[in-house]
């Protein structure tokens, strides 16, 4: 497949055979990664993850309660990315509304892995990861709430990359959870992900979160060779099975070779991250998804009271997933529980950031699993604890706004990928992208 710097070189004429060429692959798949083969301008192909609003395109963040709703304006991701000599083609399938890990909770069915077809390819940013490694996109715009991207790259065996939140617009995002989302690049190497990223970051006045300061373009000016301090997170391995634990081995011992200094640290247990971020974010959702009653956009069902529409369209217009983590997110906001569950989990997600900011004192980067297994088997996760469960190393990040990015470093005995990632300080995307483009350089993973 052709890589995202190379197609940006591409005459015009080229770039219109490529993006037919993707299109009859796509859709000969049958790997459910895309869901809409929609176009948008000119330029080189990035497929665009059903959250992201593009503008006269459907969008229905994977929901039956979106079916036939058209976005009536464009995403600023969208915007910049098209000023950059690239264009939005093509929706990729997600789990809905961004709640889940494998992208089963879909509308249009589940997206399978192209590592193997009987394997979820992760979420919910699932659609993009299976496509770009599938070798039916070049790169993809995903969303990350609590490692939407990272995770389903890890198990696709792609590049995904969390920006800093507030570096990139979320304006045009279908909101999940408001202070955790970041929209991010998918890709086949680190440096298309680092073109991406800078194609589509920057200050947003039509988003309150976006970060107002000068921002350097990294693509052109990454140096593989820096030498950095990394630490690793010695009780954090522990929760991870023993393909993941191989591979962080000797993931380690290659950036010992390569002149990068190890240090050891130690952070709290992880079920302190994953408590925290399913009070959180479930609360955000559920005040979220409030706008989707039947009235103002949307399906509507058939009713005889205002009352029996908002019920019928809720009941009939989301899925399981969406539906519990709505009630959920009510009830750590209801009357007597509010303190006891949402307050105290704003204090621990500060704890979270300063146990970071304290590793960040030290060392320069954090090399960490992505997931504590490789993909699972399609219907395996019917335990919605488990699989919140496959988050555990990823959550911290968003609570923190931290960037991150996902690389496969290795594959195990089914040949099925095993991804880490790399995670820096808040605005540090520089020092990120020279530590990922040095570790892709020190495992040489084969695709």
């Amino acid at each position: 497949m052709i890589t995202l710097k190379e197609a940006l070189a591409k005459s015009t004429d080229e770039l219109a055979e490529l993006r037919a060429e993707l299109e009859a692959k796509a859709k000969a798949s049958d790997l459910n990664a895309y869901v809409g083969f929609e176009s948008s301008g000119e330029g080189v192909p990035i497929l665009i993850k059903d959250n992201i609003q593009v503008k006269e395109w459907p969008v229905t963040s994977g929901s039956k309660i979106l079916q036939g709703y058209i976005a009536p304006y464009e995403a600023t991701a969208i915007k910049n990315l098209k000023s950059k000599g690239m264009m939005a083609f093509g929706r990729a399938n997600m789990d809905e509304f961004a709640m889940g890990s494998t992208t089963e909770s879909s509308f249009y069915g589940a997206t399978k892995n192209p590592h193997g077809i009987n394997r979820v390819p992760g979420g919910s940013s699932g659609g993009s990861a299976a496509a770009v490694a599938g070798g039916i996109a070049i790169a993809a715009l995903g969303s990350d709430t609590g490692g939407s991207i990272r995770q389903p790259a890890a198990y696709c065996g792609v590049v995904g990359m969390k920006p800093t939140y507030g570096r990139v617009s979320r304006f045009g995002l279908a909101s999940y959870a408001s202070s955790l989302d970041q929209i991010g690049p998918i890709t086949q190497n680190v440096e298309d992900a680092a073109i991406l990223y800078d194609a589509i970051k920057g200050h947003d006045d039509k988003d309150s979160t976006s970060a107002d300061f000068e921002i350097e373009d990294i693509a052109n000016h990454m140096d593989a060779d820096r030498k950095l301090t990394i630490a690793v997170i010695d009780n954090y391995i522990s929760e991870a099975n023993d393909d993941i634990q191989t591979a962080y081995a000797e993931t380690v011992k290659v950036l010992e070779a390569a002149g990068h200094t190890i240090v050891h640290k130690n952070m709290q247990n992880t079920k302190y991250d994953i408590a925290t971020y399913y009070i959180l974010a479930t609360a955000e959702a559920a005040t979220n998804l409030a706008r989707f009653d039947g009235v103002r956009y949307g399906a509507r069902a058939e009713s005889k009271s205002t009352e029996e529409l908002y019920f019928n369209t809720r009941s009939e217009g989301f899925g399981t997933e969406v539906k519990r983590r709505i009630l959920l997110g009510n009830f750590v906001l209801s009357s007597g529980y509010y303190d006891a569950y949402y307050v105290k989990a704003q204090k621990v997600r500060h704890l979270i950031r300063d146990e970071f900011n304290s590793i960040f004192e030290e060392a320069d980067l954090i090399l960490s699993p992505v997931a504590p297994s490789v993909a699972p088997e399609i219907g395996a996760s019917e335990d919605p604890l488990e699989m919140y469960k496959s988050d555990m190393y990823t959550i911290a990040i968003n609570l923190a706004g931290l960037p991150a990015i996902s690389l496969p470093v290795a594959k195990n005995a089914e040949g099925l990928p095993v991804g880490l990632q790399l995670i820096a300080k808040a605005f540090n995307e520089k020092t990120l992208f020279d530590g990922a483009l040095s570790m892709e350089k020190a495992v040489n993973y084969t695709k």
